[in-house]
């Protein structure tokens, strides 16, 4: 049986829902989709996620509290049934060319399985100029054959299939509140002890870009979450790799000096219709570098 497990909050994943729906009753071996409500406080989303019950095989769950991005999905994957857990980002939408038996015809001699993901062609979102240049750049390396060279660097939680016996031994590290590294350190979990990953071409499309203010305060949020779990991502992040080598040459304190001396100019390019990616990259070595000292409470 196959469950499909969707965290949302504040967010209407209605379209993805009954897209995944159409396709999912067709499977011969059982299906069923869960929607995990990480207590959403947006009434409107929570009626239109509530109506989803309506449909065959669907289960909304609302927490009453937050969980935060690991450990509501750890509690979707406990609460499912099936023996093939399929976890989706509410933000995706549903291709044509998308085939869930795809993923379960692969999955068939893995543990993992990872379809990956791509963009539209034209930005959803006017004021997402950052985040949708940024994809844009990582979709020329996203396919099949480039992620298969590192499988276990290209775990993404945003369309990721696994067997539940795998995933319940490991589970996503709980630490991970809020945004990014839950994938990752799941990813170097499932190296240490083997297991088999395959990646296909199967992609979903992520639709959910945001506005660049919204994004880059995201971005540090991640960056936080990365200095707590330093210890554990030094071999799992080019961020900290390139951190490790400004150490290494004693320059990491000059790198961190030009970052305070043009931050403010930094933003706001970023923050502009035609964001650099240079500056970005840029940004969040310096950003990850004044973490100890700098509070970095500007808007």
């Amino acid at each position: 049986m196959l469950s499909v497990l969707i965290p949302t909050f504040n967010y209407d994943c209605s379209e993805l829902v009954e897209k995944l729906c159409q396709e999912g009753c067709r499977l011969q071996n059982g299906f069923e989709l869960i929607v995990g409500d990480d207590a959403s406080t947006d009434q409107a989303v929570i009626s239109a996620l509530d109506r989803l019950q309506t449909l065959p095989g669907v289960m909304v769950v609302h927490n009453s509290e937050n969980l935060g991005r690991a450990a509501g999905r750890n509690q979707m994957a406990r609460q499912s049934k099936g023996d093939i857990l399929f976890f989706i980002d509410a933000d995706a939408l549903v291709p044509d060319d998308f085939s869930l038996q795809a993923g379960l015809d692969a999955i068939r001699d893995a543990d993992v399985v990872c379809g990956g993901l791509r963009h539209p062609a034209v930005n959803p979102c006017p004021k997402a100029t950052l985040r949708f240049k940024y994809e844009k750049e990582a979709d020329k390396s996203r396919s099949a054959e480039i992620r298969s060279q590192t499988p276990y660097h290209q775990i993404s939680t945003f369309s990721l299939m696994v067997r539940r016996d795998v995933f319940l031994s490991i589970l996503f590290d709980e630490q991970c509140r809020e945004y990014g590294y839950e994938d990752t350190l799941f990813g170097a979990e499932l190296e240490k002890r083997g297991a088999k990953v395959v990646h296909i071409d199967n992609p979903l499309v992520h639709n959910g870009l945001e506005p660049n203010d919204v994004y880059l305060k995201k971005t540090e949020q991640a960056l936080h979450t990365l200095k707590r779990l330093e210890p554990l991502m030094v071999d799992h992040s080019r961020l900290l790799q390139a951190v490790g080598k400004l150490r290494r040459q004693h320059l990491a304190w000059l790198a961190a000096l030009v970052f305070k001396s043009i931050r403010r100019p930094l933003r706001r390019n970023l923050l502009g219709p035609n964001p650099s990616l240079k500056a970005f990259a840029f940004y969040k070595l310096g950003y990850f570098l004044t973490l100890k000292t700098d509070k970095h409470t500007e808007s």
